[in-house]
């Protein structure tokens, strides 16, 4: 596989860290974050662009607050290539950002969107078809999507309703129309779609050129078009500053792929899991005959199905299920695997030396 020098990737990586509370806090989200290995998962999104793209043409865009972190993590990306966003202000936002970037570059390039803290542990494939999707977006005006195969019904994912296949990739993948975007269905629903086989996680992995970009923002999101337009080709921290919190508050799905004139998707041939959430992470752990997923310093008896992340001190679990239980230098989660998604709700509550 050789390095496309017309073709950029540009990474999300400005999450907030509240589901992985207490190791994930505002400065060290889950993707600053060494969950399955000695690096963190951002490092590990980067790295999988070997081969695919020059490492000059790789931006990452977070948040003042994670900036040094996002700097420690990836030493070796020159400082113009991580950008800070004035605000949060969501995915269509962003992708306007990541455009821009390549525009003031390159009017006439490719380019992939990405966030940075999926877990991919076949990273070879993940490249190939990365660079067979950007291939395939350099020549034509749809916006291009990776679909991945449904292993359970999720309600906690969106959905792509995917039309006939027309086609495959250079690389193997079998490409598929994309009739709609859907948003987090409740569980029945979601066990129509998969039983369905029309229906496919939406990873939130983004390939297109940047003029088929333009041309739909135009269209659909004129204040995103003109963001791109302006962008400056050298320093933009005044630009960004000026213009940037004036974009509208909205995803990416909302605001440009669910009303582009052509959508593909390339059926995944790699592995891929969000990680959103603590119960997201016995598959990716060591494990006990008793359902227990540990990481770190941990003992159980008589316990089982627990989930308990040590990261210094010991933890004992004994007579007790279901249970989650992460440890750090300054705090200590204990929660029930069926309250994970109250998490969120205990961020307002916490002092803010924990944060």
């Amino acid at each position: 596989m050789k390095e496309n020098p017309n073709a950029y990737v540009c990474i999300m990586a400005g999450g907030s860290g509240e589901r992985f509370w207490p190791m994930s806090r505002q400065r060290t989200p889950k993707h600053l974050l060494k969950l399955f290995g000695d690096r963190t998962m951002l490092e590990a999104t980067v790295r999988r662009l070997d081969g695919v793209v020059p490492p000059a043409n790789i931006f990452v865009l977070t948040n003042e607050a994670q900036l040094a972190g996002v700097r420690t993590a990836l030493p070796f990306l020159a400082r113009e290539q991580i950008i800070a966003e004035p605000e949060k202000r969501d995915t269509a936002p962003a992708a306007a950002l990541a455009t821009g970037l390549v525009y003031a570059r390159d009017p006439k390039a490719v380019m992939a969107l990405l966030p940075a803290d999926s877990l991919i542990k076949n990273a070879t494939r993940m490249a190939e078809q990365l660079a067979s999707a950007l291939m395939r977006a350099s020549t034509g005006e749809a916006l291009l999507t990776f679909a991945i195969k449904p292993s359970y019904p999720s309600p906690g994912f969106g959905y792509l309703e995917m039309g006939d296949e027309i086609g495959r990739s250079p690389a193997g993948g079998i490409i598929r129309r994309v009739k709609k975007f859907v948003e987090k269905p409740d569980l029945e629903t979601a066990e129509k779609y998969v039983a369905s086989g029309n229906y496919a996680w939406n990873a939130g992995m983004f390939m297109w050129r940047v003029s088929a970009f333009l041309a739909e923002t135009e269209q659909h999101a004129p204040e995103l078009a003109a963001f791109v337009r302006g962008f400056p080709a050298g320093d933009s921290g005044s630009y960004l500053n000026a213009q940037f919190s004036k974009l509208p508050k909205i995803s990416i799905d909302f605001a440009v792929m669910e009303k582009a004139a052509v959508v593909e998707t390339i059926i995944a041939e790699f592995d891929w899991d969000d990680v959103g959430m603590w119960t997201s992470l016995p598959p990716h752990l060591p494990g006990d005959e008793a359902g227990n997923a540990v990481k770190g310093d941990v003992v159980a008896v008589n316990a089982e199905k627990n989930i308990a992340i040590s990261n210094g001190r010991a933890i004992a679990l004994v007579g007790v299920k279901d249970l989650i239980v992460v440890e750090t230098a300054d705090a200590v989660l204990v929660c029930h695997r069926d309250a994970v998604q109250d998490i969120k709700k205990l961020i307002p509550k916490l002092p803010k030396n924990v944060l």
